[in-house]
């Protein structure tokens, strides 16, 4: 990236970073201007033309930093109410997480400096930098580059070869192409045809795998047994749940008389705390023994641990006559929602937050057995974390997939739109359906090829009944995971540390 064009000045250099960052957002789910997504990375990578390791670390992290600020805009209220800490605090806290989050994008910026500093090709530099740090760096909040193209359908059938992660690559083709194209016409010399090539090819190639497996997958859907599924969205207050079993029992029962086989309601719906002692034989009498529906439903457990409270943040399936058939806990719990960031290492935290849950993690992964089916449910944001379900799905092999979940943390915000966005991916990546329940919206039933059959709004309580079949495949994507990622960014790590040999 040394060519005679040299780096940019520094304040325009950022300037381009921080329309990065912006169009980021513009493209991602919820605002939805999808065609930027072509485009997102593009003044990113001329702001890195040239640039030494330490200024694309610090052009990576102020991309990535403008995404997360304006595009987790819904951290502030999240915090305000789950804290219960002041403004300016909860203000603090957001831009010490956003500016965490924002280090993916700045280890991308500093393994493109480092690589180029080695004299490696701009083009798959780039790419495997992408690759890298999608893949590596822990966020308190998942998100993925790839959802930006979620309204393509033909588009994002590549997820069963490579999961989210191919997604995004060959969106990020088309934009290492386009800067290829300003950063030739800015250095004056001819654009380097093998890379206009490669970024033509990636999304034709997709496009037509696509079209293809369209096809085939349509074709194993219409041959599928078929099962009417109904979703209560209760849209239940966040800390007032009184109500919550009659509204789930009344909205069940006009499900039923609508054909449905089996009911999904939200996380964390039933309005009281059971005791993991005795909770299958008291959910069944005051709940679940009253419906007459198979269903499946989150409930909150309780137990102790050398006298010190212990919650559980569990999904339940009962049968038609109420008969608990399988208990679910989440393995991946919320930050400052459902625990704390270094909690049990520091106690007096909790005590400074005082509306923050304090749950325990799962073990399990069985499926629940209903009727010669196998139903894998995940709760919350499980269903954003790729290598956790593929993980759940190989153990488990469903044919089923339910998400319950309770977006209502988040206000009438992006993040519901977001949140199932990203949760079509699960659905292509295991060519298995998925339906999703959650509190406040969005509630969906999403087919094995990452389309809607039916899905409701957000912030009103409603019955949703839509068509889902029973399906199992074993994709490319279950079978290696991310293997070819971690050698991806095993590469771009060897580039990083060593010169090119001439």
């Amino acid at each position: 990236m040394n060519d005679s064009g040299g780096a940019l000045p520094a304040r325009f250099a950022y300037a381009l970073a921080v329309v990065s960052g912006a169009l980021y957002v513009l493209a991602f789910p919820g605002i939805d201007l999808w065609p930027l997504a072509f485009v997102v990375f593009v003044p990113l990578i001329v702001a890195l033309e040239g640039a030494t390791p330490r200024r694309a670390l610090g052009l990576g992290w102020a991309s990535g930093f403008a995404m997360t600020m304006f595009g987790f805009y819904w951290m502030l209220p999240m915090l305000r109410v789950f804290s219960g800490l002041p403004t300016i605090v909860c203000v603090l806290l957001m831009v010490l997480v956003c500016a965490y989050q924002a280090g993916r994008m700045a280890l991308c910026g500093w393994l493109v400096g480092r690589a180029a500093q080695n004299d490696w090709p701009r083009a798959p530099v780039f790419a495997l930098a992408f690759v890298a740090s999608e893949l590596v760096f822990p966020l308190l909040f998942p998100w993925c580059f790839g959802v930006c193209a979620h309204r393509l359908p033909v588009l994002i059938q590549v997820a069963d070869l490579g999961g989210q992660i191919l997604v995004g690559l060959v969106v990020v083709a088309v934009n290492i192409g386009l800067a290829e194209l300003v950063l030739a016409r800015r250095q004056r010399r001819p654009a380097q045809r093998l890379v206009l090539g490669a970024a033509l090819a990636m999304p034709l190639l997709s496009v037509v795998y696509g079209a293809w497996r369209l096809s085939a997958v349509g074709a194993a859907m219409r041959a599928a047994e078929t099962i009417t599924v109904g979703i209560v969205q209760a849209n239940m207050p966040l800390f007032d749940r009184a109500a919550a079993t009659a509204v789930y029992a009344r909205r069940t029962q006009e499900l039923k008389e609508r054909g449905a086989g089996l009911v999904v309601w939200s996380e964390l719906a039933l309005q009281r705390t059971y005791y993991e002692s005795s909770y299958e034989r008291d959910v069944p009498r005051q709940v679940s023994g009253t419906l007459g529906i198979p269903t499946v439903f989150g409930a909150t457990l309780y137990s102790e641990d050398r006298g010190r409270p212990v919650f559980h943040n569990a999904a339940l399936m009962a049968d038609d006559a109420g008969r608990i058939l399988g208990r679910y806990d989440k393995h991946y719990l919320l930050a400052f929602g459902e625990y704390l960031p270094l909690g049990e290492t520091f106690p007096i935290i909790y005590r400074w937050s005082p509306n923050s849950g304090r749950y325990a993690p799962g073990k399990s992964l069985d499926p629940f057995l209903w009727n010669g089916h196998r139903i894998s449910a995940f709760i919350c944001y499980e269903d954003i974390l790729p290598a956790f379900v593929n993980r759940m799905v190989r153990v488990g092999n469903p044919d089923l997939l339910v998400n319950i979940t309770n977006d209502a943390w988040f206000g009438d915000s992006i993040e519901p739109w977001g949140h199932m966005a990203l949760s079509k991916l699960r659905a292509v990546e295991h060519r298995r359906y998925l339906v999703r329940a959650t509190n406040s919206g969005v509630s969906a039933i999403i087919d094995a090829t990452g389309r809607i059959v039916v899905h409701g709004g957000t912030f009103h309580e409603e019955a949703l009944a839509g068509e889902a079949r029973f399906m199992r495949a074993r994709t490319v994507y279950e079978t290696l995971g991310d293997i070819p990622w971690w050698l991806g960014t095993a590469a771009i790590g060897f580039m990083a540390v060593r010169r090119r040999k001439r």
